[in-house]
């Protein structure tokens, strides 16, 4: 047996396609140092029952970019390695059923259109044509992708291992990791039953077991086992081109196989597995057959493939795959504890993902970062919900569930519900609150007229949703009254310390050094001068800010600032978030009423915009902060929870004089869209820059900051692409986002968000238009624009600046 290295460059734990992918990817990025360390065969967890389907389409570009690499490196896996892998590029087929789903399947054209996919929409005819085992009778349409398609998921790993150790990393089966060795919060060594190897970086990759085994050094990866079944069937001269295909109105999907069929499918009712713990010995294990709860999808297939019901049937096989509470997988660094890297919870895609998971993963762990954007896939999207495997569980079975039922816009989760709940949430929900839910946080997404009889309940559609009209007032009375928006969810943190300032001026790319009682809005940038974090600071005392930003980046944000806190410097971070409630008042009426509550000068001329003071309110001592998302005057009331429902009582019976109203993010979507403020996560994120997003008057010259080389570099040569506002001619155009964008009839791009501006009375979207030979503003205003929506081109006019108030006279009124 070979002998075992006593230091490594990095350790990866995990021998299945996840982790034999980071090791060759390493090995070829030159740490040939690297050791992979199965505990028992290579495949032996989940990877070896996997069914092997290879699409690539996601709704997010980088995600599906990430797909599309494993599809290119699969094809040329085998010669590099001489192994086979399985890999037939048959492409995929995808069915509709009915409108709504035929509706969802040509927004997924235009989607993938707008990464770079040629996905092309099929009659049934056509589809039938490709896929001639199956009954058309039901179907409206279909979509192929003819670069989607297969492969043997235990050949690819192996192929994947041989090429990890011919670029140099070492790999050992029959070697169990039983600890790592952590001095100080720094990894020193992984311990195994054969020796310890001294290392700083561990890649854990080890599927279902990945939850536990990280747990014990106090790392949270939410994922939970699930019994997934599928048939495989005998040969009866399927041919070996067969695309792959899936039903999601039957919740099924198929592949050939050796001239038979693999079929299997997302039922609603899935079953959990191991809640009480994964057996120690599962290895090359699958667990009973289960056919009471597969017959529903047999039904289903055998109406779609009638030839299934003569087919003889190898094998109904059920093994436990982890899957997680959003149905994407998890990547990147522990927030945790650093160096510690996590590859895990696939959700049944992991052959698809594995390419290009390893490949991005590779990166992260040899250069800090990862090679774009992958926020959707971000361990550190995660929360506190999060750390309980019951919460966990409960939502994850619903995801599941949801595999194959229509992706609606705006869809919220109902498990695990409500979980943490601001103090007004009784309150809000006796006015009408139609809550939503993020990163366990219930908030009011509109307000339902109880009186008219509106039911606060969401009905989902592709078209103009049920809660259109709600909003339509709540927008208005932003813009004509006043109105209160619960924003206790924000993420709330305190940098403190002898040098707060000069850590902050580092990490942030505005000036900081502002005097105490000024408010910052600002980014923060990574080297590429990307946008990692976008958030106001409130300078409170010379020593001391308090930072606010997006609920869903509360664990992101907080870990950027920490870790870029540079060393020696005496400057620390604490997440207060759950000390403070959050009223937002916002609208033209907003100082009027607050004045009715407050004794203090609350006046332009004594607390004008990017200002911040303490004022007392209902006996309470409220941090006032002078901002607006929604493009009015407006106040953000911190207030300490226990005073929060004091407040809200105050404002809202000074504010009956005034019309004051209670309002939902949903109208602060539609505001903001008006006013052409940027979200992190879809407008703006790390493969942007603050000049590529027109947000360059918030970035200092004055002085030094991480990112300032990129930015300075950008002024100096231009960007290749700008962020620009789309308004189509026809007003019941719905847009979503990711509808593309052409100019002079040339596909430019893609929008990055879209909805509905009520006081302009038109769809609003926003969007890059980019060209490798470089854009500007003449570039952007010269073209001539459409966007493809549901594969139909609309007109449409396009804007660099706010479609209202860009003079912001109503913001500093």
């Amino acid at each position: 047996m070979k002998e075992m290295p006593r230091t490594a460059k990095a350790v990866v734990i995990g021998g299945g396609i996840i982790g034999c992918s980071t090791a060759y990817h390493l090995a070829k990025l030159g740490w040939t140092d690297t050791v992979l360390l199965e505990r028992k065969k290579l495949t032996s967890g989940t990877t070896f029952h996997a069914a092997g389907l290879v699409g690539q389409l996601r709704s997010n570009a980088n995600i599906t970019q990430l797909l599309g690499y494993s599809v290119d490196l699969y094809k040329r896996l085998e010669a590099e390695t001489g192994l086979a892998t399985g890999w037939k590029m048959n492409g995929g087929l995808r069915l509709a059923c009915n409108e709504e789903r035929w509706t969802e399947v040509k927004r997924q054209a235009t989607t993938a259109q707008s990464f770079g996919l040629d996905m092309q929409l099929l009659t049934p005819a056509e589809a039938q044509s490709l896929w001639p085992l199956m009954q058309v009778d039901d179907l409206i349409g279909a979509a192929y992708l003819p670069t989607d398609g297969q492969a043997n998921p235990s050949d690819i790993t192996q192929a994947l291992a041989r090429g990890a150790r011919m670029a140099g990393a070492s790999i050992f089966e029959d070697t169990e990791v039983v600890d790592i060795e952590i001095d100080k919060g720094r990894i020193r060594a992984v311990i195994t039953d054969r020796g310890r190897i001294e290392c700083e970086r561990v890649v854990v990759c080890a599927g279902q077991w990945t939850r536990d085994f990280a747990a014990r050094f106090g790392v949270t990866v939410p994922l939970v086992s699930v019994q997934h079944q599928y048939i495989i069937t005998e040969s009866f001269g399927v041919p070996s081109n067969l695309p792959t295909l899936r039903d999601p109105d039957r919740l099924t999907y198929y592949k050939e196989e050796v001239g038979g069929l693999v079929m299997g499918g997302y039922e609603p009712n899935p079953i959990a597995w191991a809640v009480d713990g994964i057996p120690k010995d599962f290895h090359f294990s699958l667990l009973d057959s289960d056919f009471d709860h597969f017959g529903p999808m047999m039904e289903q297939a055998l109406a779609r493939v009638p030839a299934l019901e003569t087919a003889g049937i190898k094998q109904l096989l059920n093994g436990p795959e982890s899957f997680t509470p959003d149905g994407n997988f998890i990547l990147g660094e522990a927030p945790e504890l650093r160096n510690f890297f996590v590859g895990a919870g696939f959700n049944a895609f992991g052959i698809a993902s594995a390419g290009g998971a390893g490949m991005a993963l590779a990166e992260w762990v040899s250069k800090g970062e990862p090679p774009y954007d992958l926020w959707p896939v971000d361990i550190r999207r995660f929360g506190r919900p999060h750390f309980d495997t019951d919460w966990v569980r409960s939502r994850t079975l619903e995801a599941y569930s949801k595999h194959y039922t229509m992706a609606w816009p705006l869809e919220e989760h109902a498990s695990g519900r409500p979980c943490r709940k601001s103090p007004l949430y009784d309150r809000l929900k006796a006015h009408g609150a139609c809550f939503g839910e993020k990163l366990g946080w219930e908030r009011p997404n509109w307000f339902a007229d109880l009186f008219a009889g509106e039911e606060p309940r969401d009905i989902y559609s592709y078209g103009r949703q049920n809660w259109f009209d709600a909003v339509g007032r709540e927008h208005r009375a932003v813009r004509e009254a006043a109105v209160i928006f619960d924003q206790t969810s924000f993420a709330k943190f305190v940098l403190k310390g002898r040098d707060a300032e000069a850590a902050l001026g580092w990490i942030a790319s505005n000036d900081v050094a502002k005097p105490v009682g000024s408010l910052i809005y600002t980014q923060m940038l990574n080297d590429r001068g990307g946008i990692e974090c976008d958030l106001t600071a409130a300078r409170i005392a010379e020593d001391e800010y308090y930072i606010t930003t997006g609920t869903g980046f509360a664990t992101h944000d907080f870990d950027w600032i920490s870790r870029n806190i540079p060393d020696g410097m005496h400057a620390e971070l604490v997440d207060v978030t759950s000390s403070y409630s959050v009223l937002s008042l916002m609208g033209p009426k907003s100082r009027a009423v607050l004045e009715e509550v407050t004794r203090a000068d609350v006046s332009n001329a004594a607390f004008p915009f990017g200002k911040v003071r303490t004022i007392g309110i209902a006996g309470a001592p409220v941090r006032a902060l002078r901002i607006t998302y929604v493009g009015e005057l407006g106040f953000e009331l911190h207030v300490p929870v226990e005073n929060a429902g004091a407040v809200y009582d105050a404002l809202m019976a000074a504010g009956i004089a005034h019309h004051l109203a209670n309002a939902g993010y949903r109208a602060i979507e539609s505001c903001r869209l008006e006013k052409g403020y940027r979200a992190w996560g879809a407008d703006i994120g790390p493969d942007h820059t603050p000049i590529e997003a027109g947000l360059g008057w918030a970035v200092k010259r004055n002085s030094d900051f991480r990112g300032r080389a990129a930015i300075e570099a950008q002024r100096q040569s231009g960007v290749k692409k700008l962020l620009a506002c789309f308004v189509p001619e026809d007003r019941e155009t719905v847009l979503l986002g990711r509808e593309t964008i052409y100019r002079n009839g040339e596909r430019v791009g893609w929008l990055s968000s879209g909805g509905f501006g009520y006081t302009i009375d038109k769809p609003i979207g926003y969007g890059y238009v980019r060209h490798p030979s470089g854009v500007s503003e003449d570039f952007v205003l010269s073209g001539r624009y459409e966007l493809d929506v549901g594969m139909e081109r609309v007109p449409c006019a396009v804007s660099l600046k706010p479609l209202y108030d860009p003079g912001m006279l109503r913001v500093k009124a």
